[in-house]
């Protein structure tokens, strides 16, 4: 194992405080480009491992149009857009939102939330619905109970769990359950990398289906503002999905891909090493994207200082 990677948040020139974690960069063929820490510690990718739940889906059976696999495959902002969304798929299998196992909440969109904040939480706004609303119209079309569709034992769980196992290339030994209610996969780092370069490299199937919706419809996936929208907009080609708990996974279009992991879960701490990433593999993330990592550090409500990466990661 090597050194972990460090990232410093800076006060008003001061080192106020360190994230530290783990990341890995994989070449086109799987085999490991770059390590900083421990990369071969199972951990729970949480939503970055949406995309790969999505092609064990298609692999069930799964029939939907490219926009709503990407909602499928999404964190979503619960904007008007996405709660219609995962509310259109649930009607067309003769489903209602009561039928959707992730917990109410208020959309993660300041200006949805506010105009909606009056009639409370409800299941279609939490970020993970339009992932729900797949699985739910994955039953129903292949004739599986949608009541118990998120336990572990049911089918379709089992099928894409198998299909983590395939496109990481690891046994799935630890299992537990993600804050949506749905099942969630523990492997490495290294086989999260693995399986996004796996994606976009795909000649075609189910892989490179969703790989192409998710680069196709970025709204569809974050929405106004968030960093994997605005990445996947810049960048021609890119495949990106954040997790919670400081977790993030990209791949290049040639396959080269990226799988990082902050110890403490600090979301803010993803940002920056990504964009740093990206900057040591010769690819400009562009103002946007580097405007919200600045955003981070705020005194008063303005920027007064920054989180950047320790000198020395790529040499």
């Amino acid at each position: 194992m090597t050194n972990p990677v460090l990232v410093e948040v800076v006060r008003s020139g001061f080192v106020e405080s360190v994230h530290r974690g783990a990341l890995v960069i994989t070449a086109p063929d799987g085999s490991v480009r770059f390590s900083a820490g421990d990369i071969e510690r199972p951990v729970y990718p949480r939503s970055s491992n949406k995309p790969l739940q999505a092609v064990g889906m298609l692999r069930a059976g799964l029939t939907i149009d490219d926009e709503e696999l990407a909602l499928g495959c999404g964190s979503h902002n619960g904007e008007p857009g996405h709660v219609e969304g995962a509310l259109a798929m649930l009607s067309r299998a003769g489903l209602t939102e009561d039928a959707l196992a992730c917990p109410p909440a208020f959309p993660l969109h300041e200006p949805s939330m506010l105009a909606v904040a009056s009639a409370g939480k409800r299941r279609a706004a939490m970020n993970c619905s339009g992932k729900h609303a797949a699985m739910l119209t994955t039953c129903a079309q292949v004739g599986w109970p949608t009541d118990d569709y998120a336990a572990e034992i049911h089918p379709l769980q089992k099928i894409i769990q198998a299909t983590v196992a395939d496109l990481t290339s690891e046994t799935i030994e630890t299992v537990g359950v993600d804050g949506c209610g749905a099942p969630l996969f523990a492997f490495s780092l290294t086989g999260l990398a693995r399986s996004f370069g796996r994606l976009v490299t795909a000649m075609g199937g189910p892989e490179r289906r969703v790989a192409d919706a998710v680069r196709a419809h970025p709204w569809q996936v974050a929405g106004t503002g968030r960093e994997d929208t605005v990445l996947m907009r810049t960048i021609d080609g890119l495949l990106s999905k954040g997790g919670a708990e400081g977790v993030h996974a990209f791949a290049l279009p040639d396959g080269t891909a990226l799988a990082l992991k902050i110890d403490d879960g600090a979301a803010r701490a993803r940002l920056p090493l990504l964009l740093a990433t990206l900057r040591h593999l010769g690819i400009d993330p562009g103002d946007e994207a580097a405007d919200l990592a600045r955003d981070a550090v705020l005194g008063g409500g303005k920027p007064v200082g920054e989180l950047k990466v320790a000198a020395g990661l790529f040499g």
